[in-house]
């Protein structure tokens, strides 16, 4: 017997949708992968069937994001808050400082969990600003010294992003791209190491994707167990323990897909069309919705808004739940509406919430 499956529209920050071909198959293999007679949760990591699937998960982002050569792909297990004290324990030793540029919340929480294990320098922050733009470039105070250089390309809760790579000179850039990675084409020769929680824009929670380059493997770092060494999960090609099986496959189908779709270029065209109409929307509105970040900082990937008279959210999220419409409150810390527009989200769902935001404002006006 099989129930009806009535899918929404989902804007979640993360955890986040999936494309639903991915979905659908990974429900037709989810009881016979790849003709094995079981899924692919119940196969050893060192078996040929997942060596395999690995080999091509790593070459087809490779090709997505035209990684060169001289850089590592790693699987790592966890979530990308635990690489906030594992980059500096690799990349950084003893008596080293590295820049923290500040401009949401995730890069405060990399400058914290980072303290323990490096001299901070906050070389730049927004905090003055409640976050509402980046900091700007003029002001930031770099050392050329620094063993690295860290910021987030893009906020998920503060809903800010920097639309070109920041040119730090000779010093490593280290970029935590959760929530932007694959979602238009990157140039990977300007970053030393790039890492991204899965659950955005790449597959379920659990699973990090890092780009390395090869050289920074090399830095002695900080004394710590060899799980933690990214040079030893290098040379383990990242099973040095027992992997994430399942989000290690469903990155890779969701790989297969971006390739399907066109590529990251065709992704960034949709991603641009996705943020444009949504913020045509809120701006157009006559002040009845508000999106106060400046302009050039706005993210295409989480949008921020509220409602002129906040009264009146809870009507909003329950009308908007009724309506196929899922996730749309706001982080904790700052209230009001976030929609992401993540790449498994199509412009059906933008058109579909816009298309309730003027209606809501027609009748609750």
């Amino acid at each position: 017997m099989h129930a009806h499956v009535s899918r929404v529209w989902n804007f979640s920050a993360g955890p986040a949708a999936l494309p639903q071909a991915v979905l659908e198959c990974a429900q037709r293999e989810m009881l016979d992968w790849n003709g094995s007679g079981a899924s692919v949760m119940e196969q050893s990591h060192r078996g040929k069937r997942f060596i395999e699937m690995a080999e091509r998960t790593e070459a087809d982002l490779r090709s997505l994001l035209a990684i060169p050569s001289d850089y590592a792909v790693l699987f790592l297990q966890g979530g990308a808050t635990q690489q906030f004290a594992q980059i500096p324990m690799n990349l950084a030793g003893d008596g080293d400082s590295a820049d923290y540029i500040v401009s949401g919340h995730w890069s405060a929480k990399a400058v914290s969990e980072a303290s323990s294990y490096v001299r901070v320098n906050v070389a730049a922050s927004a905090a003055a600003d409640d976050y509402l733009k980046l900091p700007e470039r003029a002001s930031w105070q770099l050392d050329p010294q620094a063993a690295y250089v860290h910021y987030a390309p893009n906020e998920t809760i503060h809903g800010v992003e920097f639309h070109d790579i920041p040119d730090v000179g000779p010093v490593p850039l280290v970029a935590d791209m959760s929530s932007n990675i694959l979602s238009e084409p990157l140039d990977v020769s300007r970053f030393g190491l790039i890492y991204a929680g899965a659950q955005k824009n790449i597959g379920p929670s659990g699973l990090v994707v890092m780009i390395i380059r090869r050289d920074l493997l090399q830095r002695a770092g900080r004394p710590m167990a060899k799980i933690f060494r990214y040079a030893e999960q290098a040379a383990n090609d990242s099973m040095l323990n027992t992997p994430n099986t399942w989000g290690w496959y469903v990155a890779g189908l969701t790989f297969r897909w971006l390739h399907e779709q066109g590529g990251l270029a065709v992704m960034a065209q949709r991603n641009r069309a996705k943020a444009a109409l949504l913020y045509a929307t809120i701006d157009g509105s006559g002040g009845y919705y508000r999106n106060s970040i400046e302009p050039a900082a706005r993210s295409r990937m989480n949008v921020r808004f509220t409602l002129r008279d906040n009264a009146l959210d809870a009507a909003f999220l329950a009308e908007s739940e009724a309506a196929g419409l899922m996730a749309l409150k706001g982080h904790k810390a700052l209230g009001g509406m976030r929609a992401s527009l993540y790449n498994a989200v199509p412009m059906e769902a933008v058109e579909a919430l816009t298309a309730f935001m003027r209606d809501f404002a027609q009748r609750h006006g």
